[in-house]
């Protein structure tokens, strides 16, 4: 999922690789059969093919995610009478292809069939209008194949007919080892859906294509990363009520916002919240959003309240090793070993194998987490107060478990404290607190990059 675990996870197989194993024996005329037979007839590259499709639920959409064996050029579409959502694909071999699957979500169902084109039509069949608010492809990286994700997004009749068509769907950016494929639109000419039960009107189509690479070599870029943003509490959780009524969820939900306005504004970075509106998450799926994208970095912005009204100052957490040891040990249950770290598929490993690879994953995620805890408290000192006795602290709070995001979790102040909660209603210092977090992402990917100017 991140660049930095790459080289952990290979010492890491590495370090398995030198375990005992059991070896199989083959006689020398069978070896040499098998030589001259590769060496006359030579592997033909594989067909790219649909690996997985699954849908996810958020607060604000339902994300459609399709798991393909190399990239592909795709388009997006919707549709009315009956509303659906229409994705064409090259002619990709599917063992799953032609059974409906159920929906969750927005989408009731969806079903493949032949598109006009000669490939291959998905249809999403939904609960009422959508508009598709994003889509791109994720190249592959860090383990994972590459996917194609759709988000979706409910919207009245109104909204739906008089929408114009979305710009066309962009593929994430590429990681810096990789030469990223070169941008080219489709045709012009609408798509028109193939034919369905019910026969309904042709589709608005939004061309979306990420076409073969490209045969001549294109400069290196560098990509942006991905800081996911945590505004904690929300919905029917108010978290801490301050003095003056002040209720935890708006004012964290106020400080994502402005560090996300910042951040944004330097062009660097690839910012997603968790929730831009007052609603309820749990604290698992919040983990799961930021590792879902591909999280560079997790912040998780929290304000205490205790009974004592003279206790302020801000403070930041960590994952703490008890914690830490919990996790791992539970990533390593073999029902969880899918996707325990950077989309490595560890369940055909021994419990031995499977607990190295996940515990210097761990290791290595919850060094560069204490590190940038470091490097927030030192941006801040000069601006913000922080809590006189030990600022940085260890806890096994749920949002810093991910094995391989770095997270922590900023207490920003005391609500119970006049002094933080009239601070923290405040724009001016909601903005100088943020420009001194920025600060330090500013700091900590500039370390990653070796000094790499942003």
């Amino acid at each position: 999922m991140r660049r930095i675990l790459a080289p952990v996870i290979a010492l890491g197989i590495l370090l398995a690789a030198c375990l005992p194993i059991g070896h199989a024996h083959a006689g020398p005329a069978t070896a040499a059969q098998t030589a001259q037979v590769t060496a006359a007839l030579p592997a033909a590259p594989p067909r790219p093919s649909i690996v997985d499709a699954r849908l996810g639920i958020h607060p604000d959409k339902t994300r459609f995610v399709l798991e393909v064996s190399e990239s592909v050029a795709f388009r997006v579409g919707t549709a009315a009478d009956p509303y659906r959502v229409i994705v064409d694909l090259p002619d990709l071999p599917w063992t799953g292809a032609g059974t409906p699957a159920p929906g969750r979500g927005l989408v009731t169902r969806w079903v493949q069939a032949p598109a006009e084109s000669g490939g291959l039509r998905l249809v999403l069949e939904t609960k009422g209008p959508v508009q598709v608010r994003e889509s791109y492809l994720i190249p592959a990286r860090d383990g994972h194949r590459p996917r194609l994700v759709i988000d979706l997004v409910g919207v009245g009749p109104e909204a739906f007919t008089a929408t114009p068509a979305p710009a066309a769907a962009k593929p994430a950016p590429a990681p810096v080892q990789q030469v990223p494929v070169q941008h080219a639109p489709p045709p012009p000419a609408p798509v028109q859906p193939a034919a369905l039960p019910a026969q309904p009107p042709p589709a608005r189509m939004v061309p979306a294509a990420v076409p073969a690479p490209p045969s001549v070599p294109v400069p290196r870029v560098a990509e942006r990363p991905t800081v996911v943003i945590d505004p904690g509490h929300g919905g029917e959780d108010p978290g801490a009520i301050g003095v003056g009524g002040v209720h935890e969820k708006e004012i964290t939900l106020a400080v994502a916002r402005e560090l996300r306005r910042q951040l944004e504004a330097s062009g660097r970075y690839r910012v997603l919240l968790t929730r831009d509106k007052d609603v309820f998450i749990r604290l698992r799926e919040r983990v799961g959003i930021a590792r879902d994208v591909g999280a560079d970095l997790f912040i998780s912005l929290h304000a205490d309240s205790i009974a004592s009204g003279s206790v302020r100052g801000l403070s930041i957490y960590t994952l703490s090793d008890t914690a830490s040891d919990r996790e791992a040990e539970m990533l390593a249950a073999k029902e969880n070993r899918v996707d325990a770290i950077a989309g490595l598929d560890l369940s055909g490993e021994s419990d031995l194998v499977a607990s190295i690879l996940i515990n210097l994953a761990q290791r290595d995620t919850l060094n560069h987490s204490r590190r940038f805890a470091k490097t927030v408290l030192d941006n801040l000192r000069n601006d913000v107060t922080l809590l006189p006795s030990k600022p940085h602290r260890q806890a096994g709070f749920a949002v810093l478990t991910a094995p391989d995001v770095p997270s922590v979790l900023v207490e920003m102040g005391y609500l119970s404290s006049p002094q933080d909660s009239n601070q923290l209603n405040s724009p001016q210092h909601r903005e100088r607190l943020a420009r001194g977090v920025a600060r330090a992402i500013d700091a900590h990917f500039k370390w990653l990059g070796g000094g790499r100017k942003l």
